[in-house]
């Protein structure tokens, strides 16, 4: 249901709540900070909005969490993470912000002391009123209720004029109201298309990338601004089977070559992969994906070359995640979205780098099974089932900030279905924005490189003869809106990027005048 709609809908029910709240005298109840007085016996949802510009910013972040978790505030979604100008004390170094929905027991004036006491703990002091801080939390909403008190006030009286709360805020929220809190949320913007509207008016999505506000995903040890281009993954596999390459690159010195070549060729990103997922592909142990795996991982990010380059890791076991990351890679690329190791969302979220997680029924026995190939529409039900996963992840603590996500070309897919995905990106992002805009922000890959369906269509039954047909299969995937590439030959799919690229920059130019 749309907001305008809903609002529409509710609107008399909603006024009714809020004299009901003020004769209660709700706001009276909470006018001094005594926590004592505020007896929940229920969760409260609520939304608090993170800021900082002093020191370790994402470590702040990440502090900061976890000691919410710990207080019993229990984080059910995060917005996307965003770099921005300092506003009003112009002359202090810029904000990571972002803003994160959870549910808590506590009292309006407890929540606030916890988190107070967060802020201490991790360096606040009293300072100059919008100056520098290493971590910054306020109370946006709190339940359905206003709050009215010397020391608070909810809503938080200046959520309307922020760019840089107002994003994050609607990231959380998604484009439809999920329930009656969040339908009092809007109209407590006073807009009749509640804060949907309100968003517009202040400029929404035209803002972000200008007015010194980006979206962005840390990796690195930096941050990583995914709109700016297209970024090209080149495939390093260390199997005996896959079915493009297998066998190719199993010695050390073989795979570090293949490695310069691509990163002389322009990629931007090496996916190591020790396991092969092609259909009907055996699974192979924890301990032979390691020996597979770490000799290469470790002489690659040796090398001269790899500076101010990426390396991801293609696994779907929790602990090659581990100790991949404890050997230097910068982000995890799972193509079964935590389904295939229950541990993995939890070892992720302790890990502080991207995580994709990639669509796929099944396992690559039974991905391509008649039961695997079911769908009533194909872009809606894989948003539906990667969005589950997301949200299984968020709930664990993986931060909307680090996901990637994957529809999973060629997995669980019949031709017309990968098809489908390649020009229905659009479709993916809208579907996934009713539940949740963060995710929906998120970057998405796509991985057609040599996949069948491209032979099947170009009768090419050798996957080393497919590279046309993957140029123009990632052509169409970028057009449609994909932040990342995944292909073997990253020369000539590098070329595609780049045209689909400046395409891009002059239909965006041609919108401004």
């Amino acid at each position: 249901m749309s907001i305008l709609k809903y609002l529409g809908a509710r609107a008399n029910r909603l006024y009714a709540a809020r004299s009901y709240h003020k004769v209660l005298g709700f706001s009276s109840l909470h006018t001094a900070p005594d926590s004592s007085v505020e007896l929940h016996t229920q969760d409260e949802e609520v939304v608090i909005a993170l800021g900082s510009n002093v020191g370790d910013r994402l470590h702040n972040f990440k502090e900061a969490l976890t000691l919410m978790r710990k207080s019993g505030i229990h984080i059910t979604r995060h917005a996307s993470l965003y770099e921005t100008a300092p506003a009003y004390v112009t002359d202090q170094p810029r904000f990571l912000n972002s803003a994160v929905r959870a549910v808590t027991k506590l009292g309006p004036h407890a929540l606030l002391s916890v988190l107070k006491g967060i802020e201490k703990d991790l360096g606040r002091t009293d300072g100059i009123r919008y100056g520098p801080r290493p971590i910054d939390l306020d109370i946006l909403f709190y339940g359905k209720f206003r709050v009215r008190s010397d020391i608070l006030t909810v809503p938080h009286e200046r959520i309307w004029e922020r760019p840089f709360v107002m994003a994050p805020l609607m990231d959380l929220l998604g484009t439809a109201i999920d329930n009656d809190t969040v339908a009092t949320w809007h109209s407590f913007s006073g807009h009749s298309g509640g804060l949907a509207s309100l968003w517009e008016k202040l400029g929404g999505e035209s803002l972000i990338g200008e007015e010194g506000m980006c979206r962005v995903m840390p990796v690195a040890n930096g941050l990583l601004d995914w709109s700016q281009r297209t970024l090209v993954m080149g495939i390093l596999n260390l199997t005996p089977d896959s079915f493009s390459d297998g066998g190719n690159f199993q010695s050390v010195e073989s795979a570090v070559s293949q490695a310069r070549l691509m990163i002389s060729e322009g990629a931007d990103i090496i996916d190591i992969g020790a396991q092969s997922t092609r259909p009907m592909a055996s699974r192979i142990s924890v301990e032979e994906e390691l020996g597979r795996l770490i000799p290469v991982l470790e002489a690659v990010m040796s090398i001269p070359e790899v500076e101010g380059k990426l390396i991801s890791v293609d696994t779907f076991y929790s602990e090659v995640a581990l100790e991949a990351v404890g050997r230097g890679a910068h982000l995890i690329n799972d193509v079964s979205a935590g389904k295939l190791d229950t541990n993995m969302f939890k070892v992720m979220a302790d890990l502080d780098v991207p995580y994709v997680a990639m669509h796929m029924r099944g396992d690559p026995c039974t991905m391509q099974n008649s039961e695997n190939l079911k769908y009533d529409n194909v872009c809606k039900d894989i948003s539906s089932e990667l969005y589950s996963r997301v949200k299984e992840a968020e709930i664990s603590g993986i931060p909307a900030w680090r996901i990637i996500m994957d529809p999973g070309i060629g997995f669980s897919k019949k031709t017309e279905d990968n098809l489908e995905v390649l020009t229905g990106i659009p479709d993916i992002r809208a579907e996934i924005s009713k539940r949740s805009l963060a995710i929906s922000h998120a970057p998405i890959l796509i991985g057609p490189s040599r996949k069948r369906f491209l032979g099947d269509i170009c009768s090419r039954p050798s996957a080393v003869d497919r590279d046309p047909a993957t140029i123009a299969s990632v052509t169409a995937g970028v057009l449609s809106g994909a932040n990342i590439v995944r292909v073997h030959n990253v020369k000539d799919n590098l070329d595609a990027v780049k045209l689909c690229n400046a395409i891009q920059r002059q239909r965006s130019s041609r919108m401004k005048f």
